[in-house]
């Protein structure tokens, strides 16, 4: 074929655009599934961290599968419904109604220390998404852990929800009140919220993102009511 003819130049650059097409979409493929794996075992380690637990890189997945003995997924009325909870996109979940939720819960064993329920938090910082996860005790009242995460607070501020300090306080508190259901608050050191509910203290410099905590631990743990009310009963 006449390499200076138009027809040679078509069929060069069709040739060319599917040969780079093609890699592309082996290369794209390749990395989304490495991507979705990181992902993953990023999930497995906040979960973890909500009940103290850590693990190394090479042995997320072990640690998870020894500790997290079980999940499933909630309604609002705390009855069980079909579906996988690691699938559940708790981000898009947070905006359903709550009576429309797919609620997941993560059960674990911890030697000596007994059966933690861990459940899943999402809300809105100053800059951006904030998110977490808080461990009930089997008495489905008793805070044991938590653990929160943001995308883009700023360093020193609002970023400190991710510090244990702030988390640790979230230790022993409670979910009842007086028979009602009371998700615990943030609010400024020095105050006290307007109800009856169990608090913390919130960022020094960071009163938007500790108040987004604050709603988001209301907004998210109040369609689990039932599910820990029938932990309560029994």
């Amino acid at each position: 074929m006449n390499k200076q003819s138009n027809a040679y130049t078509i069929i060069y650059i069709t040739v060319l655009v599917i040969l780079v097409g093609a890699a592309l979409a082996i290369t794209s493929m390749t990395l989304e599934s490495k991507k979705q794996a990181n992902a993953d075992a990023d999930k497995m380690r906040q979960i973890l961290a909500s009940v103290h637990v850590t693990a190394t890189d090479g042995d997320i997945s072990d640690t998870f599968d020894r500790y997290i003995t079980g999940s499933e997924i909630v309604n609002s009325r705390g009855e069980k419904v079909e579906g996988k909870a690691f699938d559940v996109n708790v981000a898009e979940q947070s905006k359903v109604a709550d009576t429309e939720r797919l609620l997941p819960v993560y059960i674990c064993e911890l030697p000596d220390q007994g059966t933690k329920y861990i459940v899943p938090v999402y809300g809105a910082g100053l800059w951006g998404p904030i998110w977490g996860y808080v461990a009930v005790n089997a008495d489905g009242n008793t805070i044991y852990g938590a653990y929160f995460a943001h995308q883009g607070e700023t360093p020193g501020l609002g970023a400190e929800i991710e510090k244990s300090e702030f988390a640790d306080q979230f230790h022993d508190k409670t979910l009842w009140k007086n028979g009602h259901f009371a998700p615990v608050a943030v609010v400024k050191a020095g105050q006290k919220p307007s109800g009856d509910e169990d608090y913390v203290n919130g960022i020094s410099g960071g009163t938007i993102t500790s108040k987004g905590v604050s709603e988001m631990l209301h907004d998210c743990l109040m369609p689990y009511a039932e599910f820990l009310n029938n932990l309560k009963k029994q």
